[in-house]
């Protein structure tokens, strides 16, 4: 948990788990859209297939590597090079 999930009373409760998969999976698409952001403004072409493989994801690990590459890569297939 990071500083900025709240602490939810009931810790371990089935309302408590939703709402931590909740919040994880809007993490999550708010990373992968802003790896998309990166590449559109550097000019870079994401296909149908990127765009959905990156939309897709839900391990922040894999999008904050994907992000660190946005910024570099030459081509948006090149985000999902050696991980």
């Amino acid at each position: 948990m990071d500083a900025y999930t709240p602490v939810l009373p009931g810790n371990g409760t089935v309302m408590e788990e939703t709402w931590r998969k909740v919040y994880a999976a809007g993490e999550a698409e708010g990373e992968a859209k802003f790896v998309l952001r990166v590449l559109g403004r550097r000019g870079i072409e994401v296909s149908d297939s990127v765009r959905d493989r990156v939309m897709a994801c839900l391990d922040l690990e894999t999008l904050e590597t994907w992000l660190d590459r946005s910024l570099s890569v030459t081509s948006a297939e090149e985000l999902f090079g050696e991980e």
